[in-house]
């Protein structure tokens, strides 16, 4: 087994997913969260944070992404913000529950 054979693919991605990933993000969705629905790590993530706040932002064209992986990677993270929103009320309403008990 040659050395090549055991290693992992290095993931490329395009500017526009970078940048649709770091949206995101600064639109309040929580970094770990967005991450684990676009499927990259998210020290990879805040990487791109970090670099897209100096204007050093750059894509990689070998790993195109069509405009429906985009949309489905923006509906995904809009649910993991929505699911999360309603634990909180969830929680929010058996506490006030409990209170006026």
């Amino acid at each position: 087994m040659s050395k090549k054979d055991g290693m992992k693919h290095r993931a490329r991605y395009t500017l526009e997913f970078k940048l649709e990933a770091v949206r995101l993000v600064k639109a309040g969705q929580e970094a770990s969260v967005t991450a684990r629905v676009l499927g990259v790590p998210k020290a990879t993530l805040s990487n791109w944070m970090r670099l897209a706040e100096r204007g050093e932002l750059q894509g990689a064209g070998d790993k195109p992404v069509s405009p429906e992986q985009m949309e489905l990677a923006r509906l995904r993270a809009e649910l993991a913000r929505v699911k999360m929103e309603r634990d909180i009320l969830k929680k929010a309403t058996a506490y006030f529950a409990k209170e006026s008990l």
